[in-house]
């Protein structure tokens, strides 16, 4: 009779042990905030948080004032989520601030304060590269900015700063006329003036938004014939955000020193009044693969230069390269093997695939590529990787084509220019030093001066919507 009691006893605390979970047990069941990522932009926010177990959410938007709120379930409020609240930055142009707090004892709320009304996004991203489980909220505007009417209104800002700077320069000159100086030391000359730019917001159509939000004066009435007659070019600086590209010896990464240059080519092409660029990102941000090619072909861009500086297995790899999309095979190993680096980027970025509607049309469009392009694309490529070689070393003398996605614009033709090897530790410190920078975007701005010279961009028709 005892053994069976003793049987009876063991069962029951057998059984009262896989009822009731130990502390130990609970806690584990909670996913755990690995990191937590702001990254504002003036095409959209992106709020990523990091953790070591899948998260799932809902949200629901707010308003009166604007607020995004989100309830994330299996999930206890922690030091590393309160790090978030950090990380907005005053210059976002989206996210005001962010609260959080234990709504239940398994769901986290965050309330998002918004400066503008805005259309979220909202997914989870598996595992890749050196990330772990991811959740990631977009916050798009509700009215997206026509993307050339901001190119017109950024021209016509350069150059009312331009003639501003002239009028200021002329007016103290008459000054030292009119007033006899007091010393004989020559004047100074007038300080440079940089026209920054200042991050858009939605506006309704006709009218300019100031850096505070508020309305202007209306916009002069935008002439057709210049409007068709400027050169467009859109200039690609790779990765961004989530995904840092590769990385030197030293820590210098990819997403950091292509922006640098594309900023400087920016600068140094818009000093040509028929001439305005378009950035698929001026900031530190993500961009998908096939949003890069669309920007380009919503401003009918007459040209679309992509820049990276890639990595390989060793250090000993170095020279630049330059690419033109291949209908085919690739023309070799090398280029295939770098296309199919680049064409990964959305991975670790993180691409909303629910977002991305109608992937076969998606596709499709992508393969629309002609020859016509392509050949234009290798005219290109070969005035540039000439001006390239004047300036450093060359990987490979010829322009060398793969299947690169972000070069598949149908309509433009498109390079790739690998500006170096970051992983090899004397072109890494070249890619670093600002004069180096400045003489690749000199070559760079040659070969694309070249390339038109003998190839007149072709008749547009850009209608603003």
């Amino acid at each position: 009779m005892s053994a069976r009691r003793a049987a009876l006893r063991a069962m029951g605390a057998l059984a009262l042990a896989l009822r009731l979970p130990t502390l130990a047990q609970a806690a584990a069941a909670f996913s755990s905030i690995i990191a937590v990522r702001v990254w504002p932009a003036s095409d959209y926010s992106r709020v990523t948080l990091e953790s070591d177990k899948p998260l799932q959410a809902k949200h629901f938007l707010v308003e009166s004032p604007n607020r995004l709120v989100i309830d994330i379930e299996g999930l206890a409020l922690n030091a590393g989520l309160r790090e978030l609240l950090g990380k907005v930055r005053a210059d976002d142009p989206f996210i005001g601030g962010v609260r959080v707090g234990q709504n239940t004892p398994r769901v986290v709320r965050l309330v998002i304060d918004l400066k503008q009304p805005v259309a979220p996004q909202i997914f989870t991203l598996a595992p890749v590269a050196a990330y772990q489980h991811r959740l990631v909220f977009d916050l798009h505007p509700q009215q997206a900015v026509d993307p050339l009417l901001a190119l017109i209104q950024e021209k016509e800002q350069a150059e009312q700063s331009a003639a501003q700077s002239v009028q200021d320069a002329l007016g103290e000159l008459i000054g030292r006329i009119d007033k006899p100086p007091r010393t004989v030391l020559p004047p100074s000359p007038p300080a440079l003036v940089v026209q920054t730019p200042v991050p858009l917001a939605p506006f309704p159509s006709g009218t300019a938004a100031s850096a505070t939000g508020a309305k202007s004066e209306p916009l002069p009435t935008v002439n057709q014939a210049r409007l068709d007659r400027l050169i467009v070019i859109a200039l690609d600086p790779g990765h961004g955000g989530e995904d840092p590209g590769a990385v030197g010896p030293s820590g210098l990464r990819e997403k950091d020193v292509v922006l640098a240059i594309g900023l400087k080519l920016r600068e140094r092409l818009n000093s040509n009044p028929n001439i305005r660029v378009m950035m698929t990102r001026d900031a530190d941000f993500f961009v998908p693969l096939h949003e890069r090619v669309n920007k380009a072909r919503r401003v009918q861009a007459d040209l679309f230069v992509s820049l990276h500086a890639d990595a390989f297995f060793t250090p000993k790899a170095r020279g630049a390269s330059v690419f033109a999309l291949s209908d085919g095979a690739a023309s070799s190993q090398a280029a295939k093997w770098m296309a199919n680096k680049e064409n990964a980027a959305d991975l670790v970025g993180g691409v909303n695939a629910v977002a991305v509607k109608d992937a076969a049309v998606l596709r499709a469009m992508l393969d629309m590529s002609t020859t016509a392009q392509i050949k234009d694309s290798l005219k290109l490529g070969r005035e540039v990787l000439g001006q390239i070689g004047r300036v450093g070393n060359l990987h490979k003398r010829q322009v060398e084509q793969a299947g690169f996605a972000v070069l598949k614009a149908p309509d433009v033709p498109s390079i790739l220019v690998e500006t170096a090897f970051i992983s090899n530790p004397e072109e890494e410190a070249k890619l670093r030093d600002p004069s180096y920078q400045a003489e690749l975007v000199e070559a760079l701005a040659t070969g694309i001066a070249r390339y038109f010279a003998k190839n007149p961009p072709l008749a547009r028709h850009r209608a603003l919507t």
